[in-house]
């Protein structure tokens, strides 16, 4: 399977905790207006990688975990789906992933869904330009949450996530 990608950042810091490698899709419907990306709205930009190619580039640094953004990711969700099922059958890294989708409206489309099941933090909402903050951890705008996916599929509601789910201060 092919997922259409802007670029891959090894080692950034910006995109959850850690270093991480980030991989930046082409596409996005939102066209949140301040959107820091908008060269990433376009379907038809980049390049198509296999998704065995994007593992290979995963598993070659083997501290830093991944991050879905773009673009948004659920606009080619089968293909992060596929991708997201091999990390984490082969390797321990968390993955987070970037979406103007509200949490709650993934959960019940089934073709989202099944990408939503493989994330640890999904950073939902629209980028809200009059909402916007500088130093909000991992974020833009104040109507943007950090979810921790898996407890919030446990508990049938959305649970932040927290720095100290992973240990860091």
């Amino acid at each position: 399977m092919t997922i259409r990608i802007l670029n891959i950042l090894h080692d950034t810091t910006v995109d959850g905790p850690g270093f991480r490698t980030s991989i930046y899709c082409a596409g996005c419907r939102h066209h949140c207006p301040g959107c820091h990306n908008p060269e990433s709205w376009d379907f038809s930009a980049g390049y198509e990688v296999e998704t065995d190619q994007l593992m290979q580039e995963i598993t070659a640094d083997p501290f830093a975990d991944v991050t879905f953004t773009g673009g948004d990711p659920f606009f080619q969700a089968e293909g992060f789906a596929e991708l997201a099922r091999c990390i984490k059958a082969e390797t321990t890294k968390t993955i987070w992933c970037y979406t103007g989708f509200l949490y709650e409206y993934l959960l019940e489309q089934p073709r989202y869904r099944t990408l939503l099941e493989q994330l640890d933090v999904l950073v939902d909402g629209p980028f809200i330009m009059a909402q916007r903050n500088e130093d909000l951890l991992f974020r833009g705008s104040a109507n943007q949450r950090l979810i921790d996916v898996q407890a919030s599929l446990k508990a049938g509601t959305v649970v932040p996530w927290q720095r100290e789910t992973l240990g860091l201060l």
